[in-house]
């Protein structure tokens, strides 16, 4: 009886509470708590080096395409003066193999060959000369043999050099050609490769934003794929709150959620952009009716450029009224 007395007396109580004072009774907006979090570009370097120069510093605002550092690139400067003397050298092989003999090797070949023919125009008068003497008993048939044999020479040498000449006016034979112009190309590629190799020594900026951090200083070594610099871009903040499980459900990507925390101005959105499938906890639980509202699932909402927000920074979100 007296519980019967109590319950309708605390109901009453309520009910005068709620008349006369307005929202006495509602539920209170719930309110998820988070933090302002960053997505960084780290660059690094694509190899491993001495860090030669480093032109930018944290707090910087750097355009896509600025220069941020370099590395020591002695190596690569020599290797691609090396690459590119080979191409030279194949380039002069091949068209020495196109064009045949040089020219001035040409006229030596052809010079031989007039002073062979006189050589050979002499003998032959010579020998003309010792078979008439010959018919008249004069000389010998001896020297007639040996006059002979000197056309006979002179007939050869002359023969030589003409093919000689025909030689050395023709260009090189199509096998020789075709190697050749093989090893140009393999000297341009590694050309190509030594060229890019430099390049590789010199970093800019992926990105518009702000350099947030600098990991190394002029003198160091900093190994390939190491960050040496992050930027902050424009559009990359976003924050981490966390549902608990009871609500999760009637979240989804897209929702907006007002915005609060000391310093903000009125009427800042988050748009909730993922929501984790895994629960995350700190104590151990047990999947229970009774124990499952403590689990708790990550999601992330993206803010707008031009917040003012800095990563870090606590932050309070909750539906929009």
């Amino acid at each position: 009886m007296i519980d019967s007395a109590l319950a309708w007396l605390t109901t009453t109580f309520a009910a005068l509470l709620a008349a006369i004072v307005p929202g006495y009774g509602d539920d209170p907006t719930p309110v998820y708590n988070g933090y302002v979090e960053a997505d960084y570009v780290y660059v690094a370097p694509s190899v491993t080096g001495r860090i030669r120069t480093l032109s930018v510093a944290e707090g910087d605002a750097v355009t896509v395409g600025a220069f941020l550092f370099d590395m020591d690139a002695s190596q690569q400067r020599a290797s691609l003066r090396a690459a590119n003397a080979r191409v030279a050298q194949s380039e002069a092989n091949l068209r020495n193999l196109e064009t045949g003999s040089r020219e001035a090797e040409i006229a030596v070949i052809r010079a031989s060959l007039e002073e062979a023919r006189a050589a050979r125009a002499l003998a032959q008068t010579t020998l003309a000369r010792t078979e008439n003497l010959a018919g008249r008993g004069i000389v010998t048939q001896a020297k007639v043999d040996i006059d002979r044999s000197t056309l006979d020479q002179a007939n050869a040498h002359v023969a030589q050099l003409e093919a000689q000449l025909q030689v050395a006016e023709l260009p090189a034979r199509g096998e020789q050609v075709i190697a050749a112009q093989a090893t140009l190309d393999a000297a341009r590629a590694d050309a190509e490769v030594a060229a890019a190799r430099l390049d590789d020594m010199r970093t800019t900026a992926p990105i518009t934003g702000r350099i947030e951090k600098v990991y190394y200083t002029v003198g160091e070594v900093a190994s390939a794929g190491t960050p040496v610099v992050s930027i902050l871009p424009p559009n990359a903040l976003k924050v981490l709150f966390y549902l608990p499980e009871g609500v999760r459900s009637s979240f989804g990507i897209g929702d907006k959620l007002a915005l609060t925390c000391d310093g903000c101005a009125d009427g800042t959105l988050a748009t909730i952009t993922r929501m984790a499938s895994d629960p995350q906890y700190t104590p151990p639980i047990i999947y229970s009716r009774d124990e499952r509202h403590r689990m708790v699932f990550r999601a992330e909402a993206r803010l707008a450029p031009g917040t003012g927000l800095l990563p870090g920074q606590p932050v309070s979100l909750e539906r929009p009224q």
